[in-house]
């Protein structure tokens, strides 16, 4: 998958919410990225890093700087991304 042999050229702040958090073991994270990295290439970095919620997030909405993005959205240094689980309930 990804290796970590690349010059890192960005930094993002990762948050986890609702049942992301639990199964994570952390509300958030740093996590250094090749410069023009999108969305998707953090996510399929994070899903390495936390296995546990990997299947999670395929349903899982993603807001950098609070507002919701498409996974080709590239990121800058200094983004956060927050992933935010489907809400159940009824």
């Amino acid at each position: 998958m990804f290796s970590m042999r690349y010059n890192t050229a960005m930094r993002i702040t990762v948050r986890f919410f609702a049942i992301l958090k639990d199964r994570a073991g952390v509300p958030e994270m740093s996590l250094d990225l090749p410069l023009d990295a999108t969305v998707s290439v953090a996510v399929a970095m994070i899903s390495e890093r936390f296995p546990a919620i990997k299947s999670d997030l395929k349903r899982t909405a993603l807001a950098l700087n609070r507002s919701y993005e498409k996974p080709e959205t590239i990121l800058h240094d200094g983004d956060e991304l927050a992933l935010i689980p489907p809400v159940s309930g009824g």
